[in-house]
C-alpha cells in the first residue's frame, strides 16, 4: 500500500490581528517499515490560547512524537503498542518540563493537545489528547467515519491538555484498517467539519478535500496539493466562520 497526502497549517485571523504566533504544529510522512510496505503516521497539537509558549509546547509535542515515530516504525514490523505510546507522550512531557524550566514557569504554559494517528495496510492506531478529531472514509461504501472524536472539558470551550497533572488523559484505539483515506485535524475546523449534535463528519467537506489526492500521481507528500489546501485554510470562505488556527492533514492509499 502506497500513500499520497496534503498537508498544511495557516494561522487564525484572531491571531493575524493580534500579532500572535501560529500555535498548531503538525506533521505528515510515510515510513517505510523493515518488511518493506509503507506505514502513514500523522501528528497535530494545538497550544492553548491561554498558555503563554502554547505554541511552543505544541511544536516540541509534535517534534518528539515525529521522531519517536519514524525510529520506532523503520525497525519494528508491528505498530507501536500502549506502552509504547505512552513511553512517547512521557518523552514529550519531560521535554516540555525542560523548556519551562529554562523560562522559569511551570508546564501548564506550555500547554498543547495532540492527535496522534499510525496506519499500515491492516490496522490503525490512533492517540489522541483533547480536542480537534481524526476522520476516514471506507474503502468500500466511501462513508465518512469518526476514529477519535473531540474529547472537551467539564466546561465550555475547555479541554484535556498533554501538560495535564498528575497524568494526562490520553485515549487509544485500535482498527482494522478498511479505509481508502484519512483525515486528522485541529480544533480551528471542527464546528465546520463535524456536525453538532451527531458527531458526525461531514462527506460535503471531506469528499472534495480527498477527490484531488485520489487523481494525484503523486506518491507521499504532494507539495502542489498542500500549497493549495494552505490557501483554501486561509480563504475569506473560512475565515468567514473561524478566526482560529487551522490545521488539516489528509491522505488517500493508492
Amino acid at each position: 500500500m502506497d500513500w499520497c497526502y496534503a498537508l498544511a497549517s495557516v494561522t487564525g485571523s484572531s491571531h493575524i490581528r493580534a500579532g500572535t504566533r501560529l500555535q498548531d504544529a503538525k506533521q505528515g510522512f510515510v515510513v517505510t517499515a523493515p518488511q518493506g510496505d509503507s506505514r502513514f503516521v500523522a501528528i497535530v497539537s494545538d497550544g492553548a490560547g491561554s498558555a503563554e509558549f502554547g505554541g511552543q509546547g505544541a511544536s516540541i509535542v509534535c517534534r518528539t512524537m515525529t521522531v519517536q515515530a519514524r525510529d520506532y516504525l523503520r525497525t519494528h514490523a508491528d505498530l507501536p503498542d500502549n506502552d509504547v505510546i505512552r513511553s512517547w507522550l512521557d518523552i514529550a512531557r519531560d521535554r516540555i518540563c525542560l523548556a519551562a524550566a529554562r523560562r522559569n514557569t511551570t508546564p501548564r504554559e506550555f500547554a498543547a493537545t495532540m492527535i496522534l494517528l499510525v496506519a499500515s495496510a491492516g490496522e490503525i492506531v490512533t492517540a489522541h489528547i483533547g480536542d480537534g478529531a481524526i476522520v476516514a472514509r471506507e474503502r468500500d461504501s466511501f462513508a465518512w467515519s469518526v476514529l477519535s472524536a473531540p474529547h472537551n472539558g467539564e466546561y465550555a470551550s475547555t479541554t484535556y491538555f498533554v501538560t495535564d497533572d498528575p497524568h494526562p488523559v490520553l485515549r487509544i484505539s485500535r482498527l482494522e484498517n478498511i479505509f481508502s483515506s484519512l483525515a486528522a485535524f485541529s480544533d480551528g475546523i471542527e464546528s465546520l467539519v463535524l456536525d453538532s449534535v451527531s458527531g458526525t463528519a461531514s462527506p460535503a467537506f471531506f469528499t472534495p478535500m480527498a477527490r484531488p489526492l485520489d487523481a494525484s500521481l503523486v506518491l507521499g507528500k504532494d507539495l502542489a496539493l498542500s500549497k493549495s489546501l494552505a490557501s483554501f485554510l486561509a480563504g475569506d470562505r473560512l475565515n468567514e466562520r473561524t478566526d482560529d488556527d487551522k490545521t488539516l492533514i489528509i491522505a488517500v492509499t493508492k
